[in-house]
């Protein structure tokens, strides 16, 4: 999942990968639905938690949901 991705993302990765706003990304991140870190002035993301989170989070569904439409 996500092959083509690096181990480590920044917020616009994340943006990408899930089809989602700047905001939205930054609200999963900042209310620790996704795991990141501060480094500097700009999140860095794992992209395992990225995986974990789709494959755990009922908010995952809605999303693609909305891809799917």
């Amino acid at each position: 999942m996500f092959r083509q991705y690096p181990d480590v993302i920044d917020v616009h990765t994340l943006q990408k990968m899930l089809g989602i706003s700047r905001h939205h990304a930054y609200r999963l991140i900042t209310s620790g639905r996704i795991k990141g870190r501060k480094v500097g002035k700009s999140y860095k993301i794992p992209k395992v938690y990225v995986i974990d989170f789709l494959l755990q989070n009922d908010e995952a569904d809605t999303l693609a949901q909305k891809g799917n439409s």
